[in-house]
């Protein structure tokens, strides 16, 4: 079955890029405060008073490998950098969802790890939704997993052409190709992260 991708699903996403920021914020919060007693936890673990308070990971693909990302806060408060790294919000590539919030299953996308400097850096990274595009999906080959981060469900990208999409390589390619939507979440989206060789 497929859905119609509607002018105002688009609009209500990019108007609620605040929102947006805010869902970030549940599923990759973190401060620079230091965890509770027994290290740092996965974001997706913290609720309540503690969400967006203390320091935390979600696994993040990179170069088509999974690995941590520690979050040290939400929202990047200095002036914004004119060229930062994407980081990728997609459908689960795997039956373990790395985020969630309650409802909204997702994985998440950042650029190779560097070796240079023993495979750990410290970013800033602009989040993206990658949606199939009309095209793609009357086409087939973006096979969506339909989901709703808040208002409308989005047709967010779980596949292209049979491929997975765990690494900046294959998104890009799908986008530039016309099978994918990269909808850029705005200034309120920028984060902060750091992501290391431990799997």
């Amino acid at each position: 079955m497929t859905r119609k991708l509607t002018r105002k699903t688009f609009r209500t996403l990019i108007s609620g890029s605040v929102a947006v920021a805010a869902l970030v914020g549940m599923t990759i919060a973190g401060t620079a405060q230091a965890a509770d007693g027994g290290g740092i936890r996965n974001c997706v673990d913290i609720t309540g008073k503690q969400a967006n308070r203390v320091g935390c990971y979600e696994k993040v693909w990179s170069g088509d490998v999974e690995y941590r990302m520690t979050f040290s806060n939400v929202s990047f408060s200095g002036g914004t950098p004119q060229q930062l790294d994407p980081f990728y919000v997609i459908a689960p590539q795997r039956a373990e969802a790395q985020g969630y919030s309650p409802t909204f299953l997702h994985d998440h996308v950042s650029r190779a790890v560097p070796t240079g400097n023993g495979g750990t850096y410290s970013t800033k990274l602009q989040g993206y939704f990658v949606l199939c595009s009309g095209p793609g999906l009357i086409s087939g080959s973006c096979v969506p997993l339909w989901t709703s981060p808040g208002g409308d469900a989005l047709p967010f990208a779980k596949s292209v052409d049979g491929h997975d999409l765990t690494s900046t390589d294959a998104i890009e390619a799908a986008a530039a190709a016309g099978d994918l939507v990269l909808v850029n979440l705005g200034p309120n989206a920028v984060i902060v992260g750091s992501t290391s060789n431990i799997r």
